[in-house]
């Protein structure tokens, strides 16, 4: 074995500078009915998590009826796709990374708690789409991170051993359901770690583990 074959991505945090617009989308649609989530809690407890599970917590620990996720999670993705117009750019690091691995033959993949439309139009804003060999989003797993069904899934398609892949995970729950995949796994701080330098460096530390 010992050759990396794929490089799967989380989205926000490792290629879109993303957590700030998730955190005021959700926040402006909890507030029409007088709720919201503290700096603190968004960055410890719900960061990497799907919309409807931070409702399903929401609803356990602050009693918002589970009428109203709907409505939440709709007005929630709407004001997310308008802050995406307003401030997703393509970034260099980014776009020379994931070119520099197409071209050398790696598989790419985004595995991203969020829905597939958010994914498709980040990377088409990011100038990304076009590296990408897939993607994974909440809609194609029953469960989502921290579970690793998400990167489980990209590694069957690729038709890969999870030793043959590389996972860029910036969040516990994103780091949890990479570690739990068996795949190996490259933690960033923020999104300007993960460039071709330091995906490089993961990739040849791995390798020289699975000899």
């Amino acid at each position: 074995m010992g050759k990396i074959k794929a490089v799967l991505f989380d989205m926000d945090g490792v290629l879109i500078d993303a957590k700030d617009w998730h955190y005021e989308a959700l926040n402006r649609a909890l507030g029409l009915f007088g709720l919201g989530i503290s700096r603190y809690d968004h960055l410890h407890t719900f960061d990497g998590l799907p919309t409807r599970v931070k409702l399903k917590m929401l609803s356990e620990q602050y009693h918002l009826p589970v009428e109203l996720h709907s409505f939440i999670n709709q007005v929630k993705q709407q004001y997310t796709e308008e802050l995406t117009e307003l401030k997703c750019r393509p970034m260099f690091h980014h776009e020379y990374a994931l070119s520099k691995l197409r071209a050398e033959g790696y598989k790419i993949a985004v595995c991203s708690n969020s829905i597939r439309f958010t994914i498709e139009n980040m990377m088409r804003k990011a100038a990304l789409s076009q590296y990408l060999d897939l993607i994974v989003s909440n809609e194609d797993v029953k469960k989502a991170k921290p579970d690793p069904e998400m990167y489980n899934t990209a590694i069957s398609k690729f038709q890969l051993d999870p030793k043959e892949c590389l996972i860029i995970e910036d969040n516990p729950n994103g780091i949890a359901a990479a570690r739990a995949s068996g795949a190996y796994v490259l933690p960033v701080a923020t999104v300007y770690d993960v460039n071709y330098e330091n995906i490089k460096a993961a990739i040849r530390k791995s390798e020289a583990e699975n000899d």
